[in-house]
């Protein structure tokens, strides 16, 4: 009797404990990504900030800076204007001239347009961020190809090599040119 009672015992166990993995393995579920659908992913994705400013302005403009750069990576004319508007929206009065580039970047649908935009803004905006970094490191860039072979420069918060003047066509065309760190 004590067997029949113990086999019974264990076969409820059993039939509990598979009727709860089932029930688990119903409501999981995988997602499998192409090739494609990764490339896709991994182009949109911005560099993510590891450096702080001494104010809340200059964090905001670097972080938008940031995910403009990897949109003119990716060539996305869209994305460079989205961020652009809202970057707009972060200046004070005293940044009216890097406002002004900012809105110039969001109000055109051409690609090389934005590109000499971003390396005006560039030009104004790196002292700035050189002189505002309280901590992390940011790397200036140069790229001697850009614009008829005058060159231009870009900032970026990882030493990898990823061109917005050129996007897919010469991705990797460039080097740091100044490491600042705090």
């Amino acid at each position: 009797m004590k067997k029949i009672i113990l086999n019974f015992g264990m076969a409820m166990l059993m039939i509990i404990a598979l009727t709860s993995c089932v029930d688990k393995a119903a409501e999981q579920s995988v997602e499998i990504n192409t090739p494609e659908e990764v490339k896709n992913a991994e182009k949109k994705t911005a560099d993510v900030a590891d450096q702080d400013f001494i104010d809340g302005m200059t964090g905001k403009i670097w972080h938008n800076y940031l995910e403009i750069k990897m949109a003119l990576t990716n060539d996305d004319v869209k994305e460079v204007k989205d961020i652009s508007n809202s970057m707009a929206d972060s200046f004070s009065e005293e940044r009216a001239a890097m406002k002004t580039i900012a809105e110039k970047m969001a109000d055109t649908d051409d690609l090389e347009t934005q590109r000499k935009l971003f390396a005006e803004f560039t030009e104004l905006a790196g002292p700035m961020f050189e002189e505002a970094l309280s901590g992390g490191t940011i790397y200036k860039k140069f790229c001697p190809m850009a614009f008829n072979k005058k060159g231009a420069y870009w900032y970026a918060d990882v030493s990898e090599i990823k061109n917005p003047y050129f996007g897919e066509k010469m991705l990797n065309c460039g080097s740091v040119k100044k490491t600042i760190k705090k």
